[in-house]
């Protein structure tokens, strides 16, 4: 079996895990990934970047790359009726240059980060590398073994960091604990359809009378639909057939009932998203340190979780750094970078929560009131703020690039 000695071993290959690997590697860290799928070739949802996300891929770099293999620019988000727009919260008060959302493929933001990390010195890749155990040494994580047979290797590692997502082996590996919880009412139904042309330039949630759903552009030529069904209750709709199916996308969206009709052809087309929120006990313990949804998963109301993923990797990439330099694997030297982030998150779980129950939520008195506080909100105080909150986080980060190593 094949042991490789690196100095940090990211366990994950997603937006977290490869911004963290590029972000160490240019500051002269060795650093090997192990990423249990093979190519790209796979299917994603999480597709809207806010500014925050888009300033930090500039800063390092990697955000050309991105837009020039396609991506859209989205003015808004709403909150809509057939007949009228009850919420416009227009990025453009922003400042300039990242004052939008950012509809792109999540594949065209990781083959960018995959693009810059292997152009990097130190970077080592390992794909079809799943982790299978945890190795610890005193108390302390040591490194992964990953891959199965001929491929199946050990990578002894100063730190693990666990970046595999909201299911993440790793975690459950190192025996840490995870607390799920289903504080939303609604599980989604995505569907992509084809409708060259169309560009609404806005992420919307479109209430039509009891049906709702999640509307936005999705590059090349596409309309990217989530259908809100109760928690649950997915496979009960699901067992009624793909026509009750298909009447129900045509009653909530009734704008794309013909590419409905034309595209929809069986369940297989559409991919059911589990809502939920939740936590790992612990983000770090010596030698090993979560980050992203393997950390904590968040609802897609707000478009957050690619977002904060990418925050995290921003954010632990100096202190990762200072660690090494430190020569020091213990947990108390990422505590303050736990603590930080652990506040941002629930600041962020706190927003959802409120968003959820305001554009979601069903009933006589909030369907009456929902109009009345759409209309009065803009023109108070708190908008902006939770503008700001929504796009750049409560927590603002920007990648220290002043840790870059010079190029020779």
């Amino acid at each position: 079996m094949e042991v490789i000695q690196t100095d940090v071993c990211v366990v994950g290959g997603g937006p977290a895990g490869l911004t963290l690997a590029l972000l160490l590697a240019r500051s002269g860290v060795d650093v090997v990934l192990a990423e249990r799928m093979r190519s790209f070739d796979r299917e994603y949802r999480g597709e809207i970047l806010q500014p925050s996300a888009q300033l930090a891929l500039a800063e390092i770099g990697v955000l050309d790359a991105v837009l020039a293999r396609g991506a859209y620019p989205m003015r808004s988000f709403q909150l809509a009726t057939p007949d009228k727009v009850l919420l416009d919260i227009d990025y453009r008060r922003l400042p300039a240059p990242h004052n939008h959302l950012l509809s792109v493929p999540q594949r065209h933001v990781l083959e960018s980060l995959h693009e810059a990390c292997a152009a990097t010195p130190g970077f080592r890749q390992l794909d079809g590398s799943s982790a299978n155990q945890v190795l610890s040494q005193d108390g302390r994580v040591v490194g992964i073994r990953c891959g199965t047979g001929e491929s199946e290797r050990e990578v002894r590692a100063r730190w693990v960091v666990a970046a595999d997502g909201r299911y993440s082996k790793t975690r459950q590996l190192a025996g840490i604990d995870y607390r799920r919880v289903d504080t939303f009412q609604h599980d989604i139904a995505w569907l992509k359809l084809k409708v060259p042309g169309f560009r609404s330039e806005v992420v919307q949630i479109h209430r039509n009378g009891e049906h709702v759903s999640l509307i936005h552009d999705s590059y090349p030529d596409q309309v990217q639909v989530g259908l809100l069904v109760p928690h649950g209750r997915y496979r009960e709709l699901s067992q009624q057939g793909i026509d009750h199916v298909k009447s129900l996308l045509c009653k909530a969206v009734p704008q794309f009932a013909g590419e409905i009709t034309d595209q929809v052809h069986k369940l297989g087309d559409l991919t059911l998203l589990d809502v939920f929120s939740g936590r790992a006990s612990e983000w770090v313990r010596d030698g090993l340190v979560l980050i992203g949804d393997c950390a904590h998963t968040h609802s897609p109301i707000g478009a957050q979780g690619v977002n904060l993923a990418i925050a995290d990797a921003v954010e632990l990439h100096p202190a990762l750094v200072e660690a090494l330099r430190a020569d020091t694997s213990s947990a108390g030297a990422l505590a303050e970078f736990a603590q930080r982030r652990q506040r941002a998150v629930e600041s962020v779980f706190s927003l959802q929560a409120r968003q959820s129950r305001a554009m979601l939520s069903d009933g006589k008195v909030i369907n009456a009131l929902r109009p009345v506080l759409a209309k009065v909100l803009p023109h108070t105080p708190i908008f902006g703020k939770v503008l700001r909150t929504i796009a750049y986080g409560a927590v603002p980060t920007r990648p220290r690039t002043d840790l870059f190593a010079p190029v020779a």
